[in-house]
């Protein structure tokens, strides 16, 4: 086995887009990659310090969605450039912003699924940034993105991962196996 030393490379890495408002009520969004699931009604994500860190500093609400195939290269341009240094930045996405109906925080209505959070711990925050731990408040997903069953179907979303060893972007999506079931085989 080849040696690396330590890399930030937990796989697969989701392509998390936050939205926020301003103190103005301007939507703003970016794009974080390091982020998961916290506890049950938990998520927590990696922030330095970003408009969004200044906007979530006087309005702890926000939305996270996922980014998808069809939304990568507006959720890649939200990464690249700041809401501080770029007035025009959402307008040069061309998403559908909405607000969202249990947080004070858009939604952007090009992906699929939304999670609605509010702050609940900022952890280590300085200058630099923070770990933010957030409560989920509500899920939105868009209809055409629910199975038979009511649910959301992840397969059918065309999310996203961030390979942080090479700088791309991979496709999500075959189902390979049935989580809680296919152990049982060597019982």
């Amino acid at each position: 086995m080849n040696s690396f030393g330590s890399k930030p490379w937990i796989l697969p890495q989701p392509v998390l887009i936050i939205g926020t408002y301003d103190k103005d009520g301007k939507p703003n969004a970016m794009n974080a990659a390091w982020g998961g699931q916290w506890d049950m009604h938990e998520i927590i994500i990696s922030l330095s310090s970003h408009q969004t860190t200044d906007n979530l500093a006087v309005n702890p609400e926000f939305t996270v969605t996922f980014a998808t195939a069809k939304t990568l290269v507006a959720a890649d341009y939200v990464g690249l450039v700041s809401g501080r240094n770029t007035p025009d930045k959402m307008e040069k996405t061309g998403w559908t912003i909405e607000k969202a109906p249990n947080v004070n925080a858009p939604v952007f209505r090009e992906f699929p699924m939304t999670l609605e959070c509010r702050v609940k711990q900022k952890i280590d925050e300085s200058k630099t940034g923070y770990y933010l731990v957030a409560e989920i408040v509500n899920i939105l997903c868009d209809e055409q993105y629910l199975g038979e069953d009511g649910n959301p179907d992840v397969k059918s979303m065309g999310l996203i991962t961030y390979d942080p060893v090479h700088y791309n972007y991979i496709s999500l999506g075959q189902t390979v196996g049935k989580a809680f079931a296919d152990g049982k085989q060597l019982k």
